[in-house]
């Protein structure tokens, strides 16, 4: 990823996490616009990369749009072959369908990252992804 917007999306997001701790809304659309405006900028370019929407997405406070760019960034992910982002985007756009009441989807997005997430060394990630997998399977199973 091109060093100059990592930077500018990793500030970004610094400013939204303290914009939204000061309930500073007026801050928060700001710094939203801004890092909206650069991954519109940046799509379908040499600097176009999955963080940027990723980022986007964690900052989307509407759902189901939420969901729609995580999904984008998972497109992103798979075109640059990155298992990290494919775990980490499929994890999260996972919780948010088991938010939506979209457990389907969520398990078939779990699937994947489990996949994915087979040569990742976040631990963590790992376990979180198993975990709410197995947890969403049990409830699939269960006949209450």
């Amino acid at each position: 990823m091109n060093t100059k917007i990592y930077k500018r999306v990793f500030a970004l997001a610094g400013e939204l996490m303290l914009a939204a701790q000061e309930r500073n809304q007026s801050n928060f659309d700001n710094c939203y616009s801004e890092l909206k405006q650069l991954c519109d900028d940046n799509d379908n370019t040499d600097k176009d990369h999955p963080v940027q929407w990723e980022t986007l997405a964690d900052f989307t406070d509407d759902l189901p749009l939420a969901v729609s760019i995580y999904e984008k960034a998972l497109l992103k992910a798979e075109e640059i072959n990155s298992k990290d982002f494919r775990s980490s985007i499929g994890f999260s756009v996972a919780s948010l369908q088991v938010e939506l009441g979209e457990k389907e989807n969520a398990i078939e997005n779990l699937e994947k990252a489990k996949v994915s997430c087979n040569k990742i060394v976040d631990k963590e990630l790992k376990a979180e992804i198993h975990d709410l997998l197995e947890a969403l399977k049990d409830e699939a199973a269960s006949p209450y």
